[in-house]
Parts: C-alpha cells; structure tokens; sequence
C-alpha cells in the first residue's frame, strides 16, 4: 500500500485537534450578565436533555438496521461486516452531533453578548461555534473510513499490486458505504427531531 494512505488518518486526527482548540476558544469568551448566563443554562439543559433522549431511541434504530445488514449482506460481492461499518458510522454522526450541541448552546449565548460590543466580533464567534461542528464532521469522518479501509484491507487481505485483486477492492468498498449509511441516517433522524423539538 502507498505510504501516502497513512497520512489520511492524520488529516482525521488534525481536524479534531483544531475542533477542540475551537471549542476552548469559543467556551473562554464571556458568556455575558447573570441573567443571560441563567437562560443559557436553561437551554442547555434542555437541548442535552432532547439530545440523550432522541439517541436513546436512535440506539435501538441503529441495532436493528446492523442487525438487518448482516442476515441480508451475503454474497462475493458484499460481507456482513457492512453492519460494522453502518455502527461506526452511525456512532461517529452522533458523537459530532453531541460536539456540536454541546458548542452551540455555549456560542449561543456568547455571541449574543458579543453582539452588545459590535457586529464583527459577534461574527468571529458564530462564525468559530461553528467550525467547531464542521471540522468535528469532517474529522470524525475521515477518521472513521480510513480506520475501517485499513481494517478491511487487512481482514480481505487485499494486495494493491495483484491485478486478481481487483474484486476485493470492490467488496471492501461495498462495505464501506455502510459507513455512510450510518452516518446519513443519524443527520437524517437529528435534523428532522431537532426541528421538531426546536418548534415546540
């Protein structure tokens, strides 16, 4: 395998380190007066309340449909192990789901405080909150598919110098979809709750 595959994981890996450094960043500024602070807490509460009891329900969706793609993935084609790929990448959707709410409801009320000094440094907080969501996307992303390509390239012994090998590169990357089937169903099922929730 080229050596320059390696480096994807640790793309992965920066990105978390910038989404963490953000996050600090984002929860130092000044979260404003008391009664602003009060009214953030109550927000919070909520948003993680709604937020465990959705995965709550999700973890069952997840268990059932992995379950689903292992009975039904059979064939030269395709391995059960898909159902391993739709669990990690269900699992990686909704751990940057929990980052980006538990960020969010800390910019919320930071920027808003931000905002009685001025529209630009109102901004540089929002704007901040909210890469912190999508580079813990991009990271958790690229971290997952490559740490499960590496795993299915040993596991299908897979040799990218062997011409006869070529249907294995094609089952592995059936398998792989799984990954984004996962991760797609959870975004799916948080910003149809999440809007929910929200409204009401």
């Amino acid at each position: 395998m080229n050596k320059n595959v390696y480096l994807i994981p640790l793309v992965g890996l920066l990105a978390l380190i910038f989404t963490y450094y953000r996050a600090q960043w984002v929860a130092r500024q000044d979260p404003g007066t008391d009664r602003m602070k009060r009214i953030a807490g109550y927000i919070t509460d909520g948003a993680m309340a709604f937020l465990r009891a959705e995965y709550s329900k999700l973890a069952w969706f997840v268990v059932g449909v992995a379950v689903l793609l292992a009975l039904t993935s059979q064939g030269s084609h395709t391995s059960p192990l898909i159902a391993l790929s739709f669990v990690v990448g269900a699992t990686c959707s909704a751990l940057a789901g929990y980052i980006g709410m538990k960020v969010a409801t800390k910019a919320n009320v930071r920027t808003a405080h931000a905002a009685r000094t001025g529209l630009a440094s109102a901004l540089n907080v929002a704007f901040r909150g909210g890469s912190v969501m999508g580079m813990g996307v991009v990271g958790l992303g690229v971290l997952g598919l490559s740490g499960l390509f590496f795993f299915y390239h040993g596991h299908f012994d897979f040799d990218p110098n062997d011409p006869t090998k070529t249907e294995v590169m094609k089952k592995i990357l059936a398998v792989l979809t799984g990954f984004s089937f996962g991760a797609s169903s959870i975004a799916l099922f948080a910003r149809v709750g999440g809007g929910i929730y929200t409204k009401a």
